[in-house]
């Protein structure tokens, strides 16, 4: 799906502002039929829980209302008309009058409705968006929906993050001639120093494509005919980690000798590959350092900012990081199109997240359900999870920074039922993009010797949290429980090892002279303890913190203000711990010194040198 931009045959109208805003219940029955009667507004992007002061609004359990009047540039006549909605968490329904003209369901990739004879170009329209937050065993995320003795609902989720909801990022309304490039998709690759651009350009309607590859300062480098192929450079300057360099691919869809549609798309020449227990990019081994991270901050919860977006990238360079997962679900396109610039890689991730009932039991007490059944995750949740995937590769699929994708985050992959679920997952990744690994990030209850499906994956990513969630407050012992996990793991499988999450939740200004858990100390020396033993594991290929700031939760007796796992507070203030990892990443350069493998403890015992 090609993100729309304003070109010389297409036009972009930002719907982005101030909406008439209502909970459902509240204005009617029919609440699109008429202008909505209420006096809240709400900000787009933004989620809307935040921006309010009631909590009947905040807590709402179902569906609300967003409206706006829209006028269609009279220059539009003759073209199609095309709503984007970025995003709609987690179910959107868009009305055009009194006209229901679209849904979809799945709250963190873009859907778009084509409104050409619906709306005329120079007239107004009245646009009603509902958002329904509700989860349910056949979502991603999946919940629980309650109705109590009051009639009053409540939602149970087993993600450990807010559920945010709303219109989070932007609305579009856009123009493209009727004849128009509708999808282009790119992979690249290196042939004995020269770059390889294959491309595919879907085309609806009549005419010829043809595609020129243009460097940095705006010169030809290499041009195309044809709806396929492949254009080839010589000497090619490479998107590397650290260094975005981006070519722009300029597809020219022309009638008769007549340009009628042109589309521009960056592109980022690399290679990603995995070799034995190695990452490589561009065929060099590449060690990851960052965080988990999450939409999230204050009053715009999960809405788009591009002042964060700048400042957060901003510190992440100042700490040393050159990655980040994009936990727990798809981030903002802008997010991908800001790391592909300045050559930040991503590991992006799907919006599953808490497939997994063993969580439930442990949090509750209650008797654990299995996690894979016809009564709870059952074969429509599948369907959905495969949908999710679909549109995650199809949104995504171009940005050079995305090194790798993440099916899931710490499924019940030990449970009966793990493999039947996720085989076909992971299959359907793989033919969707054969260019780049898939992974599941691993959850701790599932171990080297209990875990049903990480054969099936190019790169294991663990969850672990000794020290914190395990042996709390003890890190001797924590430390000889992480290394015998991960030795495990590497004997096992032989494949690339990475830490995508590991962390301790942390009060800004608690101190301590003795392993005391939540001071600043703590923390530090944690990660300090983390860190010793990813240097003694050959296999090991990358450290994401979880989690790069602190952010809001649901309610629970665990969490203070919301997980304060950051690195960083909320407002994005460095913890003590900010300054060993800068410390230790900002040292290597960008690269993990070489660690001694098995092959050089033989090389180095021949001749006699001390390992």
């Amino acid at each position: 799906m090609l993100k729309p931009r304003a070109t010389a045959h297409r036009e972009l109208v930002s719907l982005d502002g101030l909406w008439r805003f209502a909970v459902d219940g509240t204005v009617g029955d029919r609440p699109w039929a008429a202008p909505i009667a209420t006096t809240l507004e709400a900000a787009v992007p933004a989620s809307y829980n935040d921006l309010f002061v009631d909590p009947a609004i905040r807590d709402h359990v179902g569906v609300v209302w967003y409206q706006r009047t829209v006028r269609v540039p009279r220059g539009w006549a003759g073209e199609r008309i095309v709503l984007r909605v970025d995003a709609a968490t987690h179910a959107g329904a868009v009305y055009v009058d009194e006209r229901l003209v679209g849904e979809h369901i799945g709250g963190y990739t873009p859907f778009e409705i084509d409104l050409t004879g619906i709306v005329e170009p120079g007239s107004a329209f009245r646009l009603t968006i509902s958002v329904d937050n509700r989860l349910t065993n056949v979502t991603i995320p999946p919940g629980t929906v309650t109705v109590g003795p009051d009639g009053r609902a409540t939602q149970k989720y087993l993600h450990d993050f807010y559920n945010y909801a709303g219109l989070a990022r932007s609305v579009w309304l856009y123009s493209t001639p009727q004849s128009y490039v509708r999808d282009i998709t790119v992979t690249t690759g290196l042939d004995v120093g020269t770059g390889l651009v294959e491309y595919r350009v879907d085309v609806d309607g009549k005419g010829d494509v043809s595609v020129r590859l243009l460097d940095h300062d705006g010169a030809d480098v290499a041009a195309g005919a044809g709806a396929s192929g492949v254009v080839r450079i010589a000497q090619p300057t490479l998107w590397q980690p650290g260094a975005g360099y981006l070519y722009d691919l300029e597809v020219l869809l022309t009638e008769g000798g007549t340009l009628v549609d042109s589309y521009t798309l960056p592109v980022g020449i690399r290679t990603v590959e995995v070799v034995g227990d190695r990452f490589l990019i561009n065929g060099e081994p590449f060690y990851f350092t960052g965080f988990g991270k999450h939409e999230d901050t204050a009053v715009r919860g999960k809405g788009h900012d591009d002042a964060y977006l700048v400042h957060d990238f901003q510190l992440m360079e100042w700490i040393g990081a050159n990655s980040l997962r994009t936990s727990h679900y798809p981030y903002a396109e802008e997010v991908l199109e800001f790391a592909d610039r300045h050559g930040i890689v991503i590991i992006d991730e799907t919006a599953a997240v808490g497939l997994n009932l063993a969580v439930e039991a442990g949090l509750t007490g209650a008797a654990p359900r299995p996690t894979f059944s016809p009564e709870t995750l059952n074969d429509q949740t599948q369907a959905a999870h495969a949908q999710h995937i679909r549109e995650l590769v199809a949104r995504d699929k171009n940005h050079p920074s995305v090194v790798m994708w993440c099916v899931a985050n710490e499924p019940s992959s030990n449970e009966d039922g793990a493999r039947e679920y996720f085989e076909p997952l992971i299959s359907l990744t793989r033919e969707l993009d054969p260019t780049r690994p898939v992974t599941i990030a691993n959850v701790m209850f599932a171990s080297a010797e209990t875990d049903l499906v990480s054969d099936l994956l190019d790169v294991i990513c663990l969850n672990r949290y000794y020290g914190w969630y395990v042996a709390t407050g003890d890190l001797a012992t924590a430390e000889r429980y992480l290394e015998s996990d991960l030795l495990a793991w590497s004997a096992k499988y032989g494949k690339p090892i990475m830490m995508t999450e590991y962390g301790a939740d942390t009060l800004p200004g608690l101190h301590s002279v003795w392993d005391a858990p939540w001071t600043e100390e703590y923390q530090r020396d944690y990660l300090e303890m983390n860190h010793r033993v990813f240097d003694r594991i050959p296999a090991f290929v990358g450290e994401q913190v979880w989690n790069f700031a602190d952010f809001q939760t649901s309610h629970g007796i665990h969490r203070v203000d919301g997980n304060r796992k950051g690195v960083f507070t909320r407002d994005r203030k460095p913890k003590a711990a900010a300054f060993a990892l800068r410390e230790r990443w900002r040292t290597w350069g960008g690269r993990k010194p070489h660690t001694v493998t098995h092959d050089d403890e033989v090389l180095l015992s021949l001749s006699g040198i001390d390992a």
